[in-house]
């Protein structure tokens, strides 16, 4: 059997995180803690996760993984930091390119010491300009496999343009049998995602508020606004998504409450969170429930078996991507605060 092969197509930002010990109000100026520039960027994170959840041992890597997105020319934030944290989790830059006419994405992020909680304002950049061919995308895709009957995942989440991730669902979802989607549609796009390409999505992870925002747009929201308990509006919604666009697996991260999963052919649950003695900051720990969860799945998919038989795996692979999040949260910083898998192994 090939190792599995994951694809993640989406953004990579330079990160200017600064602490404080609470977010200022409007018009207020705050002395703050510290300012660090980190890498990060929603798909770089996740390509990250997917590729430290391969790193059974400092020296094992069970996965192909690659990164595909676009950064600003001879930019070095990019060249210096996000590039060497991305090859040294394990994960091919082959499919990044370097834009003349963009600078890298960036995130300006404010982060309260005393909670964790975080605040993010993302300016796109090369993540727009450069991905904003489907056409392009695919072809560069279909160029970093190493054989085209290779079984793929493909990993979209929000930070590149809509009409991108829109071709990119309907091209794997409906065009190509060897690929399954993960998709996490975060930010979700004010104009929602349309059913039809949606349809066939693998796997879909959202937050529960994802999860409302993405079902309203669908019209398949009513009445589960009135559910205040995050589990049971997560009981209620993950339906669905299986009936009205047949996805296979729905995972809706419920923060401090876990994890909630459901599968198209009647599997479902809720797994606790783990236990942490501090939250330093949250900034990364959905990538880092996205990745390592993906990883599982990934393994799966290279063994050529039918969607189905995952559901006897999914408990476990959600609560291996929860443990991994718990680690996350408990290290400042984004792509650099994701654990490798041998970490996460070893505070089970």
């Amino acid at each position: 059997m090939s190792p599995p092969s994951i694809l993640i197509i989406g953004s990579l930002n330079t990160d200017f995180v600064t602490y404080t010990p609470r977010c200022p109000q409007a018009g207020e100026t705050l002395t703050a803690t510290s300012l660090t520039i980190s890498a990060g960027g929603k798909g770089a994170n996740q390509a990250v996760a997917c590729g430290r959840a391969a790193h059974t041992t400092p020296t094992t890597h069970a996965a192909n993984v690659y990164m595909v997105g676009a950064v600003g020319a001879n930019d070095p934030y990019y060249s210096a930091l996000m590039r060497p944290l991305l090859e040294g989790s394990g994960v091919s830059v082959a499919g990044v390119t370097e834009r003349a006419d963009a600078s890298t994405g960036s995130a300006t992020i404010i982060v309260e010491e005393e909670s964790g909680e975080n605040r993010i304002a993302v300016v796109p950049g090369a993540n727009h300009v450069g991905m904003n061919s489907v056409d392009v995308v695919v072809q560069g895709v279909e160029g970093l496999v190493a054989s085209q009957e290779d079984r793929k995942v493909v990993v979209l989440q929000g930070e590149i343009p809509r009409e991108t991730v829109l071709g990119l669902l309907e091209h794997y979802n409906q065009r190509d049998a060897r690929a399954h989607v993960v998709f996490n549609p975060a930010p979700v796009f004010p104009e929602g995602i349309p059913l039809e390409a949606l349809r066939g999505t693998s796997v879909l992870v959202m937050n529960e508020t994802e999860a409302v925002l993405m079902a309203k747009a669908l019209g398949l929201e009513q009445g589960a606004a009135n559910e205040e308990d995050p589990e049971t509006l997560a009981r209620v919604l993950a339906p669905r998504f299986h009936e009205a666009a047949e996805v296979g697996i729905v995972l809706i991260t419920l923060g401090a409450k876990g994890a909630f999963f459901s599968t198209r052919s009647g599997t479902s649950g809720c797994v606790a969170a783990e236990k942490v003695a501090k939250v330093v900051d949250t900034t990364a720990a959905g990538d880092t429930f996205v990745g390592y969860f993906t990883a599982a799945f990934a393994r799966f998919v290279a063994q050529g078996r039918r969607l189905e038989e995952f559901d006897g795996l999914v408990e476990g692979a959600v609560r291996l991507a929860n443990r991994a999040a718990a680690g996350c949260v408990q290290r400042k910083g984004a792509m650099q605060s994701i654990p490798f898998a041998y970490e996460v192994d070893a505070d089970a």
